[in-house]
């Protein structure tokens, strides 16, 4: 078990000591200061309880007990922190968990890239604008402003962030514990701006074989006091009817150090041994308190880096993005270096390659892992080696190769003897004042053109699948995961190409472009 007292030379401190990649470099040192002691005085925003209770559940999605579904913003804005928006991506998710549990007939472990994502990593530190000045490039609403003139790194902004994450955390707590996700009412996460009239049948009927469902259990008694094993990891729910989880990249150290706390690890979680009565202290390790799982980006993987110290000594869960350039030595090295004792739960790697690169990377990975003996959670990223841009300038993701990454990945993995253990994705439920969704990934059911982007996208970072994309993936992963546990001949033999080859059947106008990939 990795606490602080079997780690060696590891320090709340010793990351600065190892070079930082994405560093930020703030004028006003002494500011920084005094907002790094102000945030490490505040409450945490979550507990050493729920963070364990998300191991567990991580250890079952390692073991192909449970589904991961990772998704929210590429990255929030403090704009956009409002009761709307929060309620429209938290209904999405639900939604979309509600179909994929329904076709796989598995847990869906939640967790949303929400309550703390605000910064994000570029590739230079000075943008060129095109009246010829150069400024800093825009970090993320926690270090600097979108706006040109508003890009000075200032360390308050961190403290914004703080009470951003805690407002966003308080009314999502507050949602979740008021019945907003209760399986009673799925009608109200929304689907009044879903165009699709197939996509409305389709997730009308799961509705109602659900309420039927429940008819029955609530007729023969079979919903009270209800318990199985997935429960087992703690009591009513993270927050409320359903568990859900915070998360975001662990990119500024500085910050997320300043809400790293030593505090004791839950008696459910520790060994016999260790809980027994009598035992002496308190068994303590280190818990990032401002969220339950926090992910390593591909441009902060480095074996000798800050990132990696800094991760290698907390207990939360951890995720890691792979890539293209990630070498299979290299990976169980990080993997040896962040999960010495090999425990369950601890690590989530996120694979993105892009769908044009997948076969030649991820099955010698999967290999590498394989022969390593380290557990771990394979969770397909099919966003992030999949950006391109558009004729007009903008960025975007065609849905198309989109699909193409997490079919090769169900293929791939089916193949090595391996399981993809979930997805991670980059959508938003938002809508404009007209109550449109936003128009920034090309394709899906709704056929989204070059020539459409421009009318409602609204991403100042990467392009995001609407409320419609979201769920044709969701359908079409769902299905897939059905003929699989009905033993379809059809499932098997194609491991996923029958869900891409499905989706091309009514789309064959738009074949796989070429793309190019971002962090």
């Amino acid at each position: 078990m990795s606490t602080t007292t079997s780690l060696t030379e590891w320090s709340l401190d010793s990351w600065k000591s190892k070079p930082v990649a994405q560093d930020v470099v703030y004028p006003d040192k002494e500011q920084l200061s005094k907002v790094l002691l102000k945030l490490e005085t505040l409450p945490p925003l979550v507990t050493p309880s729920e963070i364990e209770r998300l191991r567990y559940q991580l250890g079952l999605v390692q073991r192909n007990e449970a589904f991961l579904l990772h998704a929210g913003d590429c990255a929030e804005s403090f704009d956009a922190c409002t009761g709307e928006n929060i309620s429209s991506k938290i209904g999405l998710i639900l939604s979309f968990s509600l179909i994929l549990i329904w076709g796989a007939r598995l847990p869906v472990v939640r967790i949303g890239r929400i309550a703390g994502q605000y910064a994000k990593p570029r590739s230079s530190s000075y943008e060129k604008l095109a009246d010829g000045r150069e400024v800093f490039s825009f970090r993320g609403d926690n270090v600097n402003g979108l706006d040109p003139n508003d890009r000075i790194p200032d360390p308050e902004r961190l403290l914004k962030a703080y009470f951003h994450s805690t407002t966003t955390l308080n009314y999502l707590r507050s949602l979740l514990t008021s019945g907003f996700a209760s399986l009673h009412h799925p009608r109200d996460w929304s689907l009044s701006h879903v165009r699709s009239p197939s996509l409305r049948r389709e997730f009308e009927s799961i509705v109602d074989g659900l309420s039927d469902a429940l008819d029955f259990t609530r007729t023969i008694g079979a919903d009270a006091g209800a318990s199985n094993s997935y429960e087992q990891g703690g009591g009513r729910g993270t927050l409320g009817e359903v568990d859900f989880y915070t998360s975001h990249e662990g990119l500024m150290l500085a910050y997320e150090s300043a809400l790293t706390r030593e505090l004791p690890v839950p008696t459910a979680a520790l060994p016999t041994a260790a809980s027994a009565p009598g035992s002496a202290e308190p068994v303590k390790a280190h818990y990032n308190t401002g969220a339950h799982f926090l992910w390593i980006g591909d441009r902060t993987r480095q074996l000798t880096g800050a990132h990696v110290e800094y991760f290698r000594g907390i207990r939360n869960p951890i995720g890691m993005k792979v890539g293209p350039s990630m070498q299979s030595e290299e990976l169980v090295r990080l993997l040896d270096i962040v999960n010495p004792d090999k425990e369950s739960g601890r690590i989530t790697l996120i694979t993105r390659y892009g769908a044009l690169k997948i076969d030649d990377h991820l099955p010698g990975h999967i290999r590498a892992v394989q022969q390593s003996r380290h557990p771990v959670a394979w969770i397909c990223d099919p966003m992030h080696g999949n950006t391109q841009t558009s004729a007009s300038g903008l960025k975007t993701r065609h849905f198309n190769n989109i699909i193409a990454e997490i079919t090769s990945s169900l293929r791939i993995h089916s193949a090595c003897a391996s399981q993809l253990g979930g997805v991670s994705l980059e959508f938003t439920g938002e809508l404009n004042e007209e109550g449109y969704s936003v128009t920034e990934c090309l394709g899906g059911s709704m056929e989204l053109t070059e020539e459409e982007l421009g009318l409602r996208y609204q991403s100042f970072c990467d392009p995001r699948l609407n409320f419609e994309q979201s769920l044709d993936i969701a359908f079409l992963m769902s299905n897939h995961f059905k003929k699989e546990r009905r033993g379809s001949a059809e499932a098997h033999a194609g491991a996923g190409d029958a869900l891409y080859q499905e989706f091309k059947k009514s789309h064959s106008n738009q074949g796989v472009g070429k793309t190019g990939g971002s962090s």
